[in-house]
């Protein structure tokens, strides 16, 4: 079975680390963009299965990224984890609306990290 691509958009450079690190134990091939436009040129050539996304993008915000996803037909599919450090009810709320399949916010714990991913890529 082909290993799963997961990609992470992540600004800040220690946090898509700290991701790396807390998924290196599953089988997968780890991808990373650090802002809105280079995530959205990634998911066009590797085609992900999953895609971590921070809200707070340089470029094109997460948001923004979420929909253009959901309004593609060639990525709709796609799997989306919103991890962010606005932790609002509105915001969990915002996420599931724009068709994300989970949420999660920062500071967050390894181990919920890894299952959330791994319950996505089930």
């Amino acid at each position: 079975m082909e290993r799963a691509k997961v990609l992470v958009i992540e600004d800040s450079p220690s946090v898509r680390r700290l991701i790396e690190v807390c998924l290196r134990v599953l089988d997968i091939d780890f991808l990373a963009a650090d802002e809105g436009p280079k995530g959205l040129e990634l998911i066009k050539s590797e085609h992900p299965d999953l895609v971590v996304l921070d809200i707070g993008l340089p470029g094109i915000d997460g948001w923004e990224v979420l929909r253009r996803i959901r309004q593609d037909p060639t990525t709709e599919d796609l799997l989306v984890l919103i991890l962010t450090a606005h932790a609002q009810p509105e915001m969990a709320d915002r996420a599931v609306e724009g068709g994300a399949d989970g949420f999660m916010t920062k500071p967050f714990r390894p181990i919920d990290l890894r299952e959330a991913v791994e319950k996505l890529l089930a």
